[in-house]
């Protein structure tokens, strides 16, 4: 979102909404005709566009001959924009919990049987494209994480987009640790990115552990819970191939927990034995 008014494009305005309620904001209270003529649209369409805005919370009518229209202050806007949208998801929620029983008992036995064949070399990984995409499934990673979360990264560029997240992990006491590679081994713009993520991490997330591994990372990702009994855990990563571009990388994802107990074990002899406090 780079402009005030796309907030009316995420709420679902349309058009014409959108131009009677910034008309509305600098009126103050008005007529539909006054409104109509102020904002170019059709007099035919302009009460149909003030229900709308009204139903949803956005404008108050005031009753009388005529009638008058008055905008609700932006914060009450704002606000009403996320209640309408909270409403929704639970209504929509409320259906799918609805018809769980029977879409299950359709579904499953359908989906079981499609899935006797699968091996479980098959079942180890799954693929997500880099980007949004990985970093939206880091984020989940993140929002699951109930005891452990470590985190292998070159510079941990992508702080910005799970910092919601890490800070939710720390604030549910989850042991969170940060194995970097070390500066010296990184570009020194990359290193220098590094460099603000780490002194980000000391102010914003104290509890945050960082260690810098004096060898190169043959891959990056992060794994939550790890079960050293091969019950449990997830994992995300990356391996090293700087000869592709990010656009072109996909990422792998697995529950197995004896795999995420493997990366486990590999970032913990890294962290004591191969691994630096400090980048100097």
């Amino acid at each position: 979102m780079t402009d005030a008014s796309d907030v009316f494009d995420s709420v679902g305005l349309t058009e014409y909404e959108t131009t009677a309620l910034e008309e509305l904001l600098s009126l103050g209270r008005t007529t539909a005709p006054n409104l109509a003529e102020a904002t170019g649209i059709p007099k035919a369409r302009i009460y149909g566009v003030l229900d709308s805005l009204a139903d949803r919370g956005f404008i108050k009518v005031i009753p009388g001959r005529p009638k008058e229209y008055q905008p609700k202050s932006p914060e009450e806007i704002l606000d009403r924009a996320v209640e309408n949208r909270r409403q929704e998801f639970e209504g929509f929620a409320s259906d799918i919990d609805a018809h769980r029983d029977a879409f299950l008992a359709k579904y499953r036995p359908r989906y079981e049987r499609a899935s006797e064949d699968i091996s479980p070399t098959a079942e180890l990984f799954h693929v997500v494209d880099v980007g949004a995409p990985s970093e939206r499934e880091t984020r989940r990673l993140y929002d699951d994480a109930a005891d452990t979360l470590r985190v292998i990264t070159n510079s941990f560029a992508y702080l910005d987009s799970v910092s919601r997240a890490l800070a939710e992990a720390v604030d549910r006491g989850v042991d969170v640790a940060v194995l970097f590679l070390h500066p010296e081994k990184l570009p020194a713009e990359k290193a220098a990115v590094q460099a603000e993520v780490v002194e980000r991490l000391a102010e914003e997330f104290p509890e945050v552990g960082v260690r810098f591994s004096t060898e190169k990372l043959p891959w990056r990702g992060t794994l939550v819970d790890p079960s050293m009994d091969y019950e449990g855990g997830e994992a995300i990563l990356l391996v090293e191939e700087p000869d592709v571009p990010n656009h072109m990388r996909q990422a792998a994802l697995t529950e197995n927990g004896s795999f995420v107990a493997g990366m486990k074990r590999y970032f913990d002899l890294v962290w004591e034995y191969e691994s630096t406090a400090t980048p100097d």
